[in-house]
């Protein structure tokens, strides 16, 4: 379980990347779209595991680009939070499944066939 100082220390990762996401490192993504969805810090809040979301690119190309190019978004993010943390995070990349799990799911359920309820009649006293 994490401490309030991670959750505080994740919230505001999540907040700055995905803002850097949107501006500073627009040249390396492109049209994509991606969304910081979760970010785990260390207890030590010297590792960041960050969770990432894509849309109108290839999940798998896109997070190659995101990871050769990691010194560069911890530069824009010292940049941002340099003076109110101590340590700038190492940041770790991983796609995020729980979208397209949940398709997966949906179209799971939707496939089966499931018989419709008898109806029960109501007795009157």
């Amino acid at each position: 379980m994490e401490s309030k100082r991670q959750q505080k220390h994740a919230k505001l990762l999540q907040k700055e990347l995905g803002e850097i996401f949107q501006k500073e490192a627009r040249h390396l993504i492109g049209k994509a779209m991606v969304t910081v969805t979760r970010v785990m810090v260390s207890p030590d809040l010297s590792v960041a595991k960050t969770y990432l979301s894509f849309l109108l690119a290839d999940p798998a190309a896109t997070l190659e680009i995101i990871d050769e190019h990691k010194k560069e978004i911890r530069l824009y993010l010292s940049k941002r939070i340099g003076k109110s943390v101590r340590i700038i995070p190492e940041l770790a990349f991983f796609p995020d499944e729980s979208a397209s799990y949940a398709q997966h799911m949906d179209k799971v359920i939707s496939g089966l066939n499931i018989p419709p309820a008898p109806e029960e009649e109501e007795e009157e006293d």
